[in-house]
């Protein structure tokens, strides 16, 4: 804390995401994000709405994982957004090998879903509908029509 301004100057810690009780409402407060912070594994990331948990702001509609149901669409859901979450963290942290190389590996880890979902499930866009010897795009079951139960999911 800088006596003469009263501004904290040292860097936040991990998981210090909460706004600052002198912050004036007016002003949005957004977290810094820095390198070589701690990450959630996908399904805790789908969950809190951010890989990182420096981020993690209070939400009021946060899901607890350990609800998420348990399926091949929840798994290549949770992928696809940590692939998200780190693409746009690596828009502005470039350098960040550590992230790059997690990027790589759940883009790798995504595309193997995918493949596995599409195999048992049928295609998920139109354009893996193209794929197969005939249009497969209008075959049933639509993925809200699957059964909890009868294990299509």
């Amino acid at each position: 804390m800088n006596p003469d301004t009263g501004i904290n100057t040292r860097p936040c810690a991990d998981n210090c995401g909460t706004m600052p009780a002198c912050a004036p409402l007016a002003v949005p407060y957004v977290p810094f994000q820095q390198q070589g912070n701690k990450k959630y594994d996908q399904a805790n990331a789908l969950a809190n709405g951010t890989v990182f948990p420096a981020l993690n702001l209070p939400f009021h509609l946060k899901v607890d994982a350990d609800t998420l149901p348990d399926s091949h669409s929840t798994q290549l859901q949770a992928l696809l957004f940590v692939i998200t979450e780190l693409g746009l963290y690596l828009d502005t942290h470039q350098d960040d090998t550590e992230a790059f190389r997690l990027f790589q590996q759940y883009t790798e880890m995504a595309q193997e879903a995918k493949k596995q979902y599409e195999e048992m499930h049928g295609p998920l866009t139109q354009l893996s509908a193209g794929q197969d010897a005939t249009y497969r795009w209008l075959d049933d079951p639509w993925p809200w029509e699957l059964k909890k139960d009868g294990g299509n999911q």
